[in-house]
């Protein structure tokens, strides 16, 4: 199936503006660091390369974080949560109802991030991969971070039943938990076999499943 997907858009684009503001040389600091950790990862992320992207010198850096550990945490702190919020929770907005809303969420995450998602993956999931066996205090943030969604989400999904949108049988909390390990293993896979169709498919199969949830579409 052949779909227009988003020319290669990485989530730290747009942060080269010349400043003086601190408040500003830390968030390119912190955006020059996901570009990097996207794609390479923690571990293969070099400190030089940080600082070109930044185009910043190591006392600069210095001047912010202790060290390469202490910027990475800072990322997914203050970063990685608008992969959730800008990407998906705001788009669902702009359409009545949970279903349609992920749907058009998830149409203009393929259109806008898709191409660096095939390519690089999810930054996120990238992370707890990587990190989670290896480093606790990633792990934790990570995994606030993946609680964070689920509960947006099956709070989304409760919202939709009180509103007759969703099947009333629904386990609000399991419904989302699947929803996101689909979507994350999507993206995976398809990074994995570096494959846009089957990027594609994969997404068309949850949108599948998504429709069943509606009282009017359930499956038998």
């Amino acid at each position: 199936m052949n779909k227009p997907i988003g020319m290669f858009i990485p989530f730290w684009n747009g942060f080269m503006t010349d400043t003086r503001d601190p408040a500003t040389t830390r968030r390119r600091l912190l955006e020059a660091a996901l570009g990097e950790i996207h794609r390479k990862g923690f571990q293969a992320a070099s400190l030089s390369a940080i600082l070109e992207r930044a185009e910043m010198t190591k006392g600069a850096m210095y001047h912010h974080f202790p060290n390469k550990k202490a910027l990475g945490l800072a990322v997914i702190d203050e970063l990685l949560p608008a992969i959730f919020q800008d990407e998906f929770n705001i788009h669902m907005d702009e359409k009545k109802g949970f279903v349609e809303g992920f749907i058009h969420a998830h149409q203009t995450f393929i259109r806008n991030r898709g191409a660096s998602f095939i390519e690089l993956g999810c930054p996120v999931a990238n992370l707890a991969q990587e990190m989670s066996p290896i480093d606790e205090d990633f792990r934790v943030r990570i995994d606030a971070l993946f609680q964070w969604g689920l509960k947006t989400m099956a709070q989304q999904i409760r919202t939709a039943q009180q509103h007759g949108e969703l099947r009333q049988e629904l386990d609000a909390d399991a419904t989302a938990l699947f929803i996101f390990a689909a979507r994350e293993g999507c993206e995976s896979v398809a990074k994995t076999a570096q494959d846009k169709q089957l990027f594609f498919r994969c997404f068309e199969q949850l949108f599948i499943y998504i429709r069943t949830l509606s009282p009017n579409n359930a499956r038998g």
